[in-house]
């Protein structure tokens, strides 16, 4: 069968308990047996039955190596959970029986999960099910192929073979990692086994077989696989269009022997694929040349023994049983031989991506030999880092999240969803393998070099054919062979790094910008561990080494830190996040993902206070400051805290402080929108130098995640419908647009500023529901109007903007321009420190900003109010109505044209409209004004002409005059 899959992305596994199990512990021996002349455990998949999985059911595979068939009367099958002291034994032990023919298979169907609308296909017919009395978790545990029927025991030499994975404790010498909805544990094709788990299995798309999937329905002597001396039906002889079919995407002769002939385009003897594509002679060429319209010329022919025995280019008969998995048409169990004569040549077809508009335009040209036509960007590089494979998008633009377009449910964002499927394409590397598992992790990756790093909006060059497949639920383009090094000779990047080493200009005289710094811990998990604060778990590089935090919990249950390891791991994390602030050039920083150290029994600012630190290290003088968190009575408790925090960072040579910071404060309320979110904080700032009447008001923000959970709201459930998601918590997050729009008003008209920005990471795409509260406010998302390829995050192949800086109208005023600084998002995870030492191509470089971060900084220019200050009296220079002066510490204006007389006297032609040592009040309406009372209101001054309590400066008539 096809090592096809559904999907090839990293899922997260699900854990099932099991019951604990009899016998003492010891070490349990398993026999290598590198000779191949007994059974061997040769797949597990243990997460069928989810919603996503491949297969409705669990299973294990068996495979006999041997030149003969092999009994199971009288073996078991065993199982023991992962952290379990006991041996298997008691409950969970299943009888088997039959007969694996020689280099056959024998497959056992265990429990599914029974969960979720769409749980995976239903296996093949097994040759044997064990009910519910073997059920493996996901997330680790031991099976065993024994002799014993009654259970193994401590020195009993009767184990067959085991495979231990994931977090169990007793497997051969290591555990291989990585499986998930749609990977299995799979051994080499040959049966090759070390004894060391890790070493034999590597992880790929489940490929279950039965008894029946090699050629002998009975279980016996494995006989012909091409029928004719065992009996069966002797083979049709046919061309490969025949075989594929028309007006449909499985073959018509499916199951049955046939034989056919064509030219080999592709092979891939090693990596997985265990096959080669044959192609019909003299095919291929332009639309006009196609003799088969509407049927393939070429079908994929798995075997690994007949890919090892042929070359591209080469003429051959295929005799063997045609099969479909998961869409692929394919000749399995095949015999090959070498045609006498050569065929006419194959041409590579002449298609644009473009103009196939359907599935069943592609199908018509499944496993064909192709040369893309038109353009190609990248479109996401995420499984570029385990099993060397690209999304690609047609055209000259990457594949957009449909809320980021357009309004939720539309339909402008059903034709985002639609044009994306249109588009999308895979560019793959000719194998199956997770670089980054097992004894692959010694193997460089595909593609990726320090040169080469392959950024999401990368342009895309093919410099040779490739073949046009079905594979993981998904049109790949597959390389003719397997690619190694940086794949040159089949197409090349675009280096986008060189023009974007710092953003594009935005003019102003300052500028504010947003920068998510993705779990920023300075407390690192073994300095956790080490205060005897709680215990962690970690994610390792290929030796070993602890890289990043798995999870961590507190002695008291609460949540420990994210992020870094260890010292040197978080040394490599800080090194290109201050990389990228200091070449923001930014002004103003508001950054989301700091580690709120009061959480630590620390002082609460004194994560924010390193960061700092090293930032002006690296600039060589202390250009960088921190705004100081609200005294703790302005805060929410401790325990309401998130780990996690917002905070502000500015360059004290350009802006100051106005006021303190103020963090909006709910109650404790569980339903408050942000008791499960941080809450945003506001910061009044000035030009260096100016008045607090040019002050203008900064909102950090970092709202609720799309993740699921227990929603607070009605709304809060997740809308999966395509153009129409907008991620769990919608409702929640819509709540806390209001919530902020509200707060940042009230803390504007407190400093006496009418200008107010919003910035963050909102957790919501430009066009939901959220952001369009804010719209509706009346602010004007700053990078709104980029161009669409602009994003500051990508998620499944899809791009789109969830960090925002947002201005009311009076700060729209002050921008100059705004830009999106793509050094986070569009990288490949494997140049992150957090995948330091994961494969033996070594792509971490701390002297580069790409990769900080999952998130993409944004950054505004601004033109900086400040109003002049007004000169000191001199008595020589004559003064007109309406010009201000200062005189022994108070701001005076003259009511009528003067010479020499000085502010102050009882009488004359000077008022006072500022006393400088009192600070000029703020206006607010419960406070008591009397006559002559000064007060700051929405940015200029008033003074009282008589007794007022609430009536707000500014009116066309009251008890209040313009003062400046």
């Amino acid at each position: 069968m096809s090592p096809a899959l559904t999907r090839r992305t990293v899922a997260a596994a699900l854990t099932l308990s099991t019951a604990g199990l009899a016998c003492a512990l010891t070490a349990v021996p398993a026999f290598a047996d590198p000779a191949g002349s007994g059974l061997v455990i040769s797949e597990v998949y243990v997460n069928g039955g989810s919603s996503g999985a491949s297969y409705q059911n669990k299973f294990v595979e068996f495979y006999n190596p041997s030149g003969g068939a092999v009994s199971l009367a009288g073996d078991t099958l065993q199982y023991r959970a992962a952290t379990s002291t006991v041996v298997p034994g008691g409950s969970q032990v299943f009888a088997l029986s039959g007969t694996v023919a020689a280099h056959g298979h024998f497959l056992v169907q265990l429990p599914g999960n029974g969960a979720g609308s769409n749980p995976g296909e239903p296996l093949p017919a097994p040759d044997a099910s064990t009910g519910g009395s073997v059920n493996p978790g996901a997330a680790g545990g031991t099976l065993y192929l024994a002799s014993s029927g009654s259970g193994v025991l401590p020195t009993d030499p009767a184990v067959i073979d085991k495979i231990g994975w994931g977090t169990s404790n007793s497997p051969e010498t290591s555990a291989p990692t990585g499986n998930s909805l749609t990977l299995s544990y799979q051994r080499s094709a040959d049966g090759t086994d070390t004894d060391d788990n890790a070493a034999d299995f590597h992880v790929a798309a489940p490929t279950p077989r039965n008894a029946a999937s090699d050629g002998d329905d009975s279980g016996g002597d494995g006989g012909d696989d091409g029928g004719g001396d065992d009996g069966g039906p002797a083979p049709q002889t046919l061309t490969i269009a025949a075989i594929q079919g028309t007006d449909t995407d499985t073959s018509p002769y499916a199951g049955q022997s046939v034989t056919t002939e064509g030219v080999v385009t592709a092979t891939y003897p090693a990596g997985g694929l265990n096959g080669f594509f044959l192609q019909t002679g003299g095919s291929g060429g332009r639309p006009a040349d196609d003799r088969t319209p509407g049927a393939s010329d070429a079908v994929f022919v798995f075997g690994s023994d007949a890919a090892g025995a042929v070359t591209a280019g080469q003429s051959v008969r295929v005799t063997g049983t045609v099969q479909e998995y998961q869409g692929e048409t394919e000749i399995g169990s095949p015999e090959v031989t070498a045609l006498p004569e050569p065929l006419p040549g194959v041409t590579a077809d002449v298609i644009p991506w473009s103009g196939l508009d359907s599935d069943a335009e592609k199908e018509a040209h499944e496993g064909e030999l192709v040369a893309p036509q038109g353009d190609f960007t990248v479109s996401d590089n995420y499984d570029a880092n385990w099993y060397g494979s690209f999304v690609l998008a047609a055209g000259d633009t990457p594949l957009r999240q449909p809320t980021d377009a357009a309004r939720a449910g539309t339909a402008a964002a059903r034709a985002v969803v639609a044009d994306n499927a249109q588009r999308a394409v895979t560019l793959d590397d000719g194998s199956s393998w997770n670089y980054s598992s097992g004894a692959n992790t010694g193997r460089p990756l595909p593609w990726l070099t320090p040169d080469n790093p392959v950024s999401i909006g990368a342009r895309v060059t093919f410099h040779e054919p490739v073949v046009l497949d079905y594979r993981y639920a998904a049109w790949t383009f597959q390389p003719t062979a397997q690619v190694t090094g940086d794949g040159a000779d089949v197409a090349t990047f675009a280096d986008r790094r060189a023009a974007n080493q710092r953003p594009a200009a935005v003019g102003g005289d300052a500028s504010l910008a947003t920068f998510n710094v993705e779990n920023y811990f300075p407390t690192t998990g073994a300095k956790y561990v080490a205060a005897g604060l709680g215990t962690c778990t970690y994610y390792d590089d290929r030796a070993g080494t602890h890289i990043t935090v798995r999870n961590c919990t507190g002695t008291d249950g609460g949540a420990g830190p994210r992020g870094a390891a260890n010292d040197a791991s978080f040394a490599r994390q800080q090194a290109k996040i201050v990389t990228g602030i200091n070449r923001l050039g930014a002004a103003i920083v508001s950054l989301e993902e700091v580690e709120n150290s009061v959480k630590f029994g620390q002082p609460r600012d004194t994560a924010l206070a390193g960061l700092v630190d090293a930032l002006n290290a690296a600039a060589g003088s202390d250009v960088w400051a921190y705004a100081p968190s609200p005294a703790a009575d302005k805060l929410p408790p401790p325990a309401q805290q998130d780990v996690i925090r917002t905070a502000f960072i500015y360059r004290s040579a350009q802006v100051s402080l106005v006021g303190p910071g103020t963090v909006l404060t709910g109650d404790s309320d569980p339903g408050e929108p942000f008791s499960i979110a941080r809450e945003p904080l506001a910061q009044g700032f000035t030009k260096a130098g100016a008045r607090d009447a040019d002050a203008f008001v900064v909102v950090a923000n970092h709202w609720k995640s799309k993740g699921s959970g227990t929603p607070l709201y009605p709304g809060d459930e997740q809308d999966t419908t395509p153009g129409s998601d907008q991620g769990a918590f919608n409702a929640t997050r819509v709540r806390e647009a209001r919530d902020t729009s509200a707060f940042a008003t009230r803390v504007a008209q407190g400093l006496g500023t009418d200008r107010i920005f919003l910035l963050g990471d909102f957790n919501a795409y430009t066009h939901e529901d959220p952001m369009e509260e804010l719209y509706a406010d009346g602010y004007t998302d700053l990078a709104g109007d980029l161009d669409p390829a602009e994003s500051t995050y990508s998620y499944d192949g899809l791009q789109g903007s969830l960090d925002h800086v947002l201005a009311n109208p009076a700060a729209h005023a002050m921008v100059t321009g705004a830009d999106v600084w793509q050094i986070n998002a569009q990288e490949a995870v494997a140049y992150a420190y957090s995948r330091y030492n994961y494969n033996a191509t070594l792509l971490f470089d701390g002297g580069d900003p790409f990769a900080a971060s999952d998130h993409d900084p944004v950054v505004a220019g601004l033109h900086l109010p400040s109003t002049p200050a007004a000169p000191a009296w001199n008595a020589s220079t004559v003064y007109d109505t309406g010009d201000t002066v200062t005189y022994h510490g108070s701001t005076w204006r003259a009511l009528w044209w003067t010479r020499n007389q000085p502010p102050g006297d009882p009488y004359g032609p000077w008022e006072e409209i500022a006393t400088a040592s009192d600070g000029t009040a703020i206006w607010t309406p419960t406070r008591v004004f009397t006559a002559g009372d000064v007060v700051l209101y929405q940015g200029r001054r008033y003074v009282a002409q008589w007794w007022t309590r609430n009536q707000a400066p500014g009116g066309p008539y009251g008890p209040w005059k313009a003062a400046g």
